[in-house]
């Protein structure tokens, strides 16, 4: 069955994190969008320098939740640091838990999820220094290399990308979670 992934994203995102779940996604026959406020290409951040430009493939202007199956968000620290002060990317995060969708997110990528305010009693995990953060916003934390709660996958580091890529397709099979909304 054909699925449509939203990877949000924007200036910084750590490379291997999108890069890495995408071309995963792809592997399953799935279309994977890169959606980001602005247009044209956004610029990767490769571990400790930039890296590559990626193309945007929607704008969160062109764009709506309900015409995905599933979002993934990657890290830096770039990255969710700014997804996280823009209201139209929090909207459209929330979107997805609304409609009761998986989403999946790595490294510092839960940072949006706090601000989205969705992630109070949830199991997840995340790079350790916003460990804090998630436990402060409600979630209960774990230092594991990919956690799911109800259709929420969380990973913590590029290491973890092999678990956290086949749990993220697991759960983006099983599709829409009852009991997932906010």
């Amino acid at each position: 069955m054909s699925k449509k992934i939203a990877i949000l994203a924007t200036n910084g995102f750590e490379e291997s994190e999108l890069q890495s779940p995408k071309e995963y996604l792809e592997q399953q026959g799935w279309t994977a969008h890169i959606v980001s406020p602005e247009a044209g290409t956004i610029r990767s951040w490769a571990e400790k320098d930039w890296g590559k430009d990626y193309h945007v493939d929607k704008t969160l202007d062109e764009v709506t939740a309900s015409e995905y199956d599933a979002l993934v968000l990657p890290g830096g620290v770039i990255n969710p640091d700014q997804l996280r002060t823009n209201g139209q990317a929090l909207s459209f995060v929330r979107d997805f838990f609304i409609q009761n969708k998986p989403v999946a997110a790595i490294c510092h990528g839960p940072q949006v999820l706090i601000n989205a305010k969705v992630v109070n009693g949830r199991n997840m995990t995340s790079v350790k220094s916003i460990s804090k953060d998630l436990i402060n916003a409600g979630a209960h934390w774990e230092d594991k290399e990919v956690v799911v709660d109800n259709g929420l996958v969380t990973s913590r580091t590029p290491k973890d990308l092999p678990a956290f890529n086949a749990k993220m397709v697991e759960e983006f099979k099983e599709g829409k979670h009852a009991g997932q909304a906010l």
